[in-house]
């Protein structure tokens, strides 16, 4: 078996078909590039929506939003001359309950005889009855004193006797200094 040997087939020899056989042009590359990317940005594109968005069928997608509100409460005025209030004195500044009970009259409210408190306080208290907050607010705000100061009316009280009272002003010794010598009543 001897013989000739036949020649090898060379790649790129003149009897290859025309388009390079075994080549691949550099046209053929772009075009395969370029589907290969277009092809890669429509799967992320599918890929990033939900399967509602698909349009599968018995998928749904819930969407929860949820808003801040604000609550604006308005009450009516309070008739001051039909509230009852009583001032306390809770300090050892003489006349104080009488100096400031004269003080929230002028301002309209119905004040009682001004009283003694069982014992000292070192801040002033303004409490209320059931229904009264609004006017305990008032008159702490017009004596200059905080919201924090305003309290619900209860047996704890230091004053005896407060059964009717829609109001008590407990003063204690923080507006002591207040008190002015001019005062006659107690």
């Amino acid at each position: 078996m001897t013989g000739p040997v036949p020649p090898l087939p060379q790649v790129g020899a003149p009897d290859d078909p025309p388009g390079g056989g075994d080549r691949v042009s550099l046209a053929k590359a772009f075009v395969l590039l370029a589907v290969g990317v277009v092809v890669g940005v429509v799967l992320l594109n599918v890929g990033s929506r939900s399967p509602a968005d698909l349009g599968l069928p018995g998928v749904t997608t819930t969407t929860s939003t949820t808003t801040a509100s604000s609550t604006t409460t308005t009450t009516a005025p309070v008739d001051k001359s039909a509230v009852k209030v009583l001032v306390a004195n809770g300090t050892n500044t003489t006349n104080a309950a009488g100096f400031f009970s004269q003080k929230v009259g002028a301002l309209g409210w119905q004040t009682l005889p001004a009283v003694d408190a069982t014992s000292k306080v070192p801040t002033t208290t303004v409490y209320y009855a059931a229904g009264q907050q609004s006017a305990a607010q008032s008159i702490a705000s017009s004596l200059g004193l905080k919201p924090a100061a305003v309290a619900p009316l209860t047996t704890s009280v230091p004053v005896q006797g407060t059964t009717g009272d829609d109001v008590l002003v407990v003063v204690g010794a923080d507006l002591a200094p207040q008190v002015t010598a001019t005062t006659t009543t107690t």
